[in-house]
């Protein structure tokens, strides 16, 4: 087992890509904002019958 330990002892290069890294996200908040928008259209409407 220790006979194996100078062997390991490698260089290890990292080195950074020539192009940028690019991630793109496709993320779809749409239906969040529309229900959020509803349940606070509903609680308007009750609180303010008047308005309508």
């Amino acid at each position: 087992m220790v006979a194996l330990v100078p062997c390991l002892g490698g260089c290890v290069n990292v080195t950074a890509p020539d192009k940028p890294i690019v991630i793109e996200l496709n993320i779809n908040i749409r239906q969040e904002v529309i229900y959020r928008l509803d349940a606070d259209a509903a609680n308007t409407i009750e609180a303010n019958p008047e308005i309508f």
